[in-house]
Order: structure tokens, then C-alpha cells, then sequence
């Protein structure tokens, strides 16, 4: 689909429109729950732009409502690509800045061949000991105890938060993996997925994203009933979720 030329009924993937001499590159999700002719249009922290329509949704229709959108879609594009120029790619070196719970601390890395590999948190810093001085060594390194510790924290969440919600009869199943634009999905299974640099954001950055996701068990899409869920169980998590977006590339950066 591109332009919405044709009248076939959309299909999920990855389509685009041109806007002046520009192209808006979207990703479409049809979400049977959605109501006929309601089209939500979503741009991550990352620049990716997203778009949910009602399945039956036309091509047309749903080209019609990036169309209207595209000045809003475009500036925040723009605004998300400014934020990544000034991203810098981690060093790996001591003296950077690493982040855990919300809190920042000063990475210092040790050199010892006699010693096994090892990170741990130290006052105000994360000490990383490595057997030789390269960058792969130390990532490799941060990256497991990070892993490690997201895989306790966000347990301890998923399941303190779930036992409040009373559609959720037992807490639901977790894995953990490394995702490119997302903190979180939930499976039609029922099965949370969490992105384990989550652990790096505040507590109730983490927890916005768990009840996001538990949100789903109830409304797989993003109808007004899971905005409803959203709204009784944190009456503020849109302040938690700009603020989380603004610190994403920051906490997502290798």
C-alpha cells in the first residue's frame, strides 16, 4: 500500500506515504478489537512510526488517516532523530555514565588476568573487572549482569503487580529479550516479553511498563477499554511514559 491507491483491505506490515518531497515509513497492526474507522497512529521514542486499524480497515482509509496526521507524524520523527545525533555510542571506558533503577553511576573498569570477570554495584559506581582491556569483554560483561539483575526486578514487578489485578489469576509467564524499539509486548498467549535495559529506569518507569503489559491480558489492542485499565491502576502513567521516552536512547545505548 502506498499513497492508499488501493481499495483492498489492509494487511499488517510495513508501508509508507509521501508527504512533499519526504516518505512516512509506518509499521500497521490491524487489532480485531478496534472499533471500525478508528485509526491510532503512534511514533516511538526511536522515530519508528506505528499505526493500528480495525481489521476490514480499507487501504485507502487507513493512507487517508496518515495523510491527516503527517505534519504531527513528521515533527515528531524529526524530534526523535535529534535526540539520537546526540546519543553517543558507549566506550566501555571508566568515568562513563551507567544507569540502574533510575539511578546513575560512574562506570569503573578493572583490569586483572588472575581474576574472573565480574560486575557489581560499589558506591556510586559499577565496577567492572575484565581479564584483558577490550570493549567486547566489558559489554559482555555489563550485559550478563544486567541481564541477571533485570531477571530478579522485573520478576519481583510482574508479579507483585499482577496479584492487584483482579483479571489476572496467576502471574503470567516472563522472558526477557533485547529489543530494537520496544520496552515490552504480550504475546495472544499471554506471555510478557520485557527488554532487560528496563532495569536502568526508575521504578515507576518499570512498573508503567509490567501494567502496560498486563494491560493486554484483558484488551490485546490499544482499544479505550486498555486505556480504561491504564487510567484506574496509575492515573499518571502518561507523565511516567514521556519521561521514560525521553531517557530511552540514553538507557538503550550499547
Amino acid at each position: 500500500m502506498t499513497d492508499g491507491k488501493s481499495e483492498q483491505l489492509a494487511k499488517a506490515g510495513r508501508f509508507s506515504i509521501r508527504y512533499g518531497e519526504d516518505v512516512i515509513a509506518y509499521a500497521l497492526r490491524l487489532q480485531p478489537q478496534r472499533q471500525a474507522s478508528s485509526v491510532a497512529i503512534h511514533v516511538e521514542s526511536s522515530g519508528r512510526v506505528l499505526v493500528d486499524a480495525p481489521v476490514g480497515a480499507t487501504q485507502t482509509a487507513v493512507a487517508q488517516a496518515v495523510k491527516k496526521r503527517a505534519s504531527w507524524i513528521a515533527q515528531h520523527v524529526a524530534e526523535a532523530k535529534a535526540r539520537l545525533e546526540h546519543v553517543r555510542q558507549r566506550e566501555y571506558t571508566s568515568g562513563e555514565s551507567v544507569h540502574y533503577l533510575g539511578r546513575r553511576y560512574r562506570l569503573r573498569v578493572k583490569v586483572d588476568p588472575a581474576s574472573a570477570s565480574s560486575c557489581r554495584l560499589r558506591g556510586g559506581y559499577l565496577e567492572v573487572s575484565v581479564q584483558r582491556r577490550a570493549i567486547q569483554d566489558v559489554q559482555a560483561v555489563m550485559a550478563a549482569w544486567l541481564r541477571h539483575r533485570a531477571g530478579e526486578v522485573l520478576r519481583e514487578r510482574l508479579d507483585t503487580i499482577a496479584r492487584r489485578l483482579r483479571w489476572v489469576a496467576v502471574p503470567p509467564p516472563m522472558r526477557l529479550q533485547w529489543m530494537r524499539v520496544q520496552w515490552g509486548s504480550c504475546s495472544p498467549r499471554g506471555r510478557i516479553t520485557l527488554h532487560p535495559a528496563l532495569v536502568q529506569a526508575p521504578r515507576d518507569c518499570i512498573d508503567y511498563v509490567v501494567l502496560h503489559e498486563l494491560c493486554h491480558l484483558a484488551s490485546h489492542d490499544h482499544s479505550p477499554k486498555f486505556y480504561r485499565l491504564l487510567d484506574r491502576h496509575m492515573p499518571g502513567w502518561r507523565a511516567v511514559k514521556s519521561r521514560l521516552d525521553g531517557m530511552a536512547e540514553e538507557l538503550l545505548r550499547q
